[in-house]
């Protein structure tokens, strides 16, 4: 279902400190599949706050973000309306999704941020593949990715006609607190 795996690139260790991650310049892109697998759908969440506090060594850095819910955009209003209700994200209860890494496990020039992605008021530990990132004195850039299966949020509607699993792509920058 997902398109192609990015190669891991080089990553520039951020200065150790913290770091606040900005709405306005960060991308959460989502592809999933519907129909029976038979198409894709894609979409965006858009990100509230949050932020990366980086330590050293740089295996006990943390990060921190909160998306909004309510702000998936899929193209379709029809689609959207459907996502955010009880069937789905029930974004009237549960505004927000929430991702909390406890930790950086860096290997071979990659880097995987260990961490709780909070759905629907359930928490699942989710993995995030940092393959690409980007430092200097006053901002860092990340690009990561990771797959989600809904089911593990309890979000199992509609099988057949909606994806079980997402891949998301996230273009994260963060500026210097």
């Amino acid at each position: 279902m997902s398109d192609a795996v990015p190669e891991a690139e080089s990553l520039d260790v951020p200065a150790p400190g913290t770091y606040t991650l900005d709405p306005e310049r960060t991308r959460i892109r989502f592809t999933t599949l519907h129909m029976f697998g038979l198409g894709r759908v894609r979409g965006t969440f858009a990100l509230r706050n949050g932020r990366v506090e980086v330590t050293e060594p740089v295996e006990r850095s943390t990060s921190t973000a909160t998306i909004s819910a309510a702000d998936i955009d899929t193209g379709n209003s029809m689609r959207d309306r459907t996502v955010r209700s009880a069937q789905y994200l029930d974004t009237d209860r549960h505004p927000d999704i929430t991702y909390a890494s406890t930790g950086v496990e860096v290997t071979d020039g990659e880097a995987v941020l260990r961490g709780t992605l909070t759905v629907c008021g359930r928490e699942v530990p989710v993995d995030v593949r940092v393959y690409r990132a980007r430092a200097d004195d006053v901002e860092v850039r990340f690009s990561a990715t990771t797959e989600v299966d809904r089911y593990d949020f309890g979000i199992t509607a509609m099988k057949g006609m909606t994806g079980r699993h997402l891949t998301f792509d996230l273009d994260v920058v963060a500026t210097r607190a």
